[in-house]
């Protein structure tokens, strides 16, 4: 890559003055504005519920970008059992919580710039040191985000996303 890291963009023809190494969601895909006043319900950066029944982390699917050392980060979320989100809180700051098993979950958040629904994709989430998001991992699937997530992307796909993320269809 140059030393300009910005882009042209495809879509609007502008120089956009960076090209974004990652993207997050605010919420999972089942919040809704009216969950703000129910007092079972709580959105936080890093951690919703739903109703008491819904439990949710948010954590980063990472993909590799080929030819450099850069990583581009989807901030996604991935529903918990009731079980396994207790036991991340319990152990949020706590150090040496990366020590901790990784615990199942579904993806909770649709990225819509793939071809195939990436709601309820099967996830492992992988706690790292206290101050870092969960590293999501899916199952290794043909899914295009699931395969990308394995063999990586290009410089020209990271570009592709950041034109499709600031001009949505």
């Amino acid at each position: 890559m140059s030393d300009d890291a910005g882009f042209i963009c495809p879509r609007c023809g502008d120089h956009h003055a960076e090209l974004p190494l990652g993207y997050s969601i605010a919420a999972p895909d089942i919040w809704e504005p009216r969950f703000e006043t129910d007092r079972d319900s709580t959105l936080s950066s890093d951690q919703c519920v739903i109703r008491g029944q819904h439990f949710f982390i948010r954590g980063l699917i990472e993909l590799p970008v080929i030819g450099g050392e850069d990583v581009f980060s989807w901030g996604v979320w991935v529903s918990l059992s009731k079980d396994n989100f207790a036991r991340a809180l319990e152990m949020w700051n706590t150090e040496g919580r990366e020590a901790e098993k990784p615990y199942f979950g579904w993806l909770s958040t649709e990225l819509a710039l793939y071809s195939e629904s990436t709601t309820d994709l099967k996830t492992n989430a992988h706690t790292r040191p206290v101050g870092s998001r969960p590293f999501i991992e899916l199952e290794p699937t043909d899914h295009p985000l699931a395969v990308e997530q394995r063999t990586g992307i290009t410089y020209d796909r990271v570009r592709e996303i950041a034109a499709a993320v600031l001009h949505p269809a």
